[in-house]
């Protein structure tokens, strides 16, 4: 074995000789003579596999002569075509740069424009942990990276504005105005000139669906108008909001829903929809029984009937409901004075952060961040009684429940109306009534001592100053009987655009505790509740 490794080694050093000397005699013509790097790769091979290979019967080395070498080496090299294409397919960059996606370092962003687009890319990925890598470092480089991002690839440009003045006054009288191209003639200037352009329209059937064809028959066409201000009318009362859609019907009863001051003044004052269902006294105690009639006995007869008036809760008469010089219209009245809804309940969605710990037996590096959601509801009635609820549990979980029946303490934990087993009886009133109708009513024994926030507003009046209208208290009871919840909202409207629902958000102003043996108020913070919402739910109908 000794023998033939030797025999091996002696023939591996006459061609390394051989190589050298090949090397040394070509240098000037800068020619390379010598076994190729595959041939020096195969040899090395088979001398370790020689060394570290058992003992064969019998050896076969087939090594090439120097005059082979020199052959082969002369030889054109073998060309593969097909690489660049192969690596072409693999290629997950751009085209034509030549670097593979998978080297990270070339790809690396450099200034920080580059960083921050990193940054928004990993964040779509949803990688928040490299986005906010890539925030810091681009930020460190340049503190107004976002305005660059932002000219970049949301130029003001790319947002079209609309011209200041598309027709001046200066313009040739050869260039066309646009304020004219109108089938129907120019434009109203508003939408009270487009509603009275609808003055002249009639009631007409529809088109005939093909021509030369009778139209389809239009019953309500041929009906007198006093009649059909009657058939409006009942259909304000049964609902509001049916009456005002009958507006996309057409131009004629679009004129008469907006025009018609008659049938909004008695949906103002009906109870089924306005204000004579509102509460501006306390009209019942905290668990929802009546309160007593008051049993004054003044000297002036016009005090007393107004007396009896408010006691029995009987709408006023339409003449006692005036327009006030904010209000034009009984329409603008109903729909921007303050008023509570009863076909729908009120809900407040908190969200907040707050840090958690680390388990004591596990060692980590962050610290658990905790997202906390939770509910209020409520709901009014029009007794002048309210449900009040806090819970985690969802609206879709709690407002089929939200009802006075649901009200008791005997809730099995399996019962889908169990979660109304922490709901609060309580009571509400209004402030600011449209009617001019005042009278000295008798206190109620339930009747809590004024809050820090009340008491501002009893000095104002005795001041002579009004309270502003919209201001919503409403008494809750507490934990156990010792204790009484006092809420003051201020009615809102969530959005101020043309249209939009009106008085549908309620804006915390406090929350007050109230201990009865102790006489002492307590303020609660509410920096993370959130104002309510109001959301109507059709099972209610007109509601309680």
């Amino acid at each position: 074995m000794a023998d033939e490794t030797n025999e091996e080694l002696e023939t591996f050093r006459r061609q390394w000789r051989e190589e050298v000397t090949a090397r040394t005699k070509a240098g000037s013509s800068n020619q390379h003579i010598g076994p190729r790097p595959e041939a020096r790769r195969l040899l090395s091979a088979k001398l370790d596999q020689s060394i570290r290979a058992p003992p064969a019967p019998s050896i076969v080395y087939d090594a090439k002569t120097d005059a082979e070498v020199e052959e082969s080496e002369g030889q054109n090299p073998t060309a593969y075509h097909d690489l660049e294409d192969k690596d072409e397919r693999r290629r997950l960059g751009e085209h034509g740069t030549g670097v593979h996606p998978s080297n990270d370092l070339l790809n690396e962003p450099q200034s920080a424009l580059e960083h921050y687009e990193k940054a928004v890319e990993r964040e779509n990925q949803g990688s928040l942990g490299d986005s906010l890598t890539h925030y810091r470092k681009a930020y460190r480089l340049d503190a107004r990276v976002d305005q660059t991002y932002k000219n970049k690839h949301f130029p003001p440009t790319s947002f079209a504005s609309k011209p200041s003045n598309p027709n001046p006054s200066n313009a040739a009288v050869t260039v066309p105005n646009p304020a004219h191209h109108s089938l129907h003639g120019p434009p109203a200037a508003n939408a009270s000139q487009l509603i009275a352009s609808f003055a002249s329209d009639v009631l007409t059937g529809a088109a005939p669906p093909i021509e030369g064809s009778p139209s389809p028959p239009c019953p309500i066409a041929s009906v007198p108008f006093e009649v059909l201000i009657e058939i409006l009318l009942h259909t304000a009362i049964l609902d509001v909001a049916a009456y005002v859609r009958l507006s996309l019907v057409c131009k004629r009863l679009a004129y008469l829903v907006s025009t018609e001051d008659r049938i909004w003044k008695r949906v103002c004052s009906g109870p089924e929809f306005g204000f004579a269902a509102m509460h501006y006294d306390f009209a019942c105690h905290l668990d929802g029984t009546p309160l007593p009639p008051p049993s004054p006995t003044p000297a002036d007869a016009s005090i007393l009937i107004n007396l009896l008036t408010l006691s029995s809760h009987v709408p006023p008469p339409t003449a006692f409901l005036p327009l006030l010089p904010q209000h034009p219209t009984y329409a603008h009245l109903f729909q921007h004075h303050p008023r509570i809804r009863f076909n729908g309940c009120y809900i407040s969605t908190v969200n907040y952060v707050r840090p958690g710990a680390s388990s004591p037996t596990q060692i980590s590096w962050n610290t658990p961040i905790h997202i906390v959601t939770y509910y209020r509801y409520l709901r009014f009635l029009r007794n002048g009684s309210c449900i009040s609820l806090l819970t985690i549990a969802e609206p879709a979980d709690v407002v089929p429940y939200l009802l006075p029946e649901h009200l008791h303490t005997h809730h099995s934990g399996n019962l889908p109306s169990s979660v109304m087993r922490h709901a609060l009886r309580g009571r509400w009133r209004l402030s600011g009534s449209p009617f001019e109708v005042s009278a000295d009513v008798a206190a109620d024994a339930d009747t809590l001592p004024l809050s820090p926030a009340s008491k501002t507003h009893a000095a104002a009046e005795g001041r002579g100053e009004k309270e502003p209208p919209g201001n919503l208290y409403v008494e809750t009871e507490g934990p156990d009987a010792k204790y009484t919840y006092s809420m003051q909202l201020v009615l809102r409207s969530a959005s101020h655009r043309a249209g939009a629902t009106k008085n549908n958000k309620l804006v915390w102003r406090g929350f007050w505790s109230y201990n009865r043996l102790t006489d002492d108020w307590a303020e609660f913070g509410l920096r993370n509740d959130r104002a309510f919402f109001w959301s109507r739910v059709r099972s209610w109908g007109l509601g309680a």
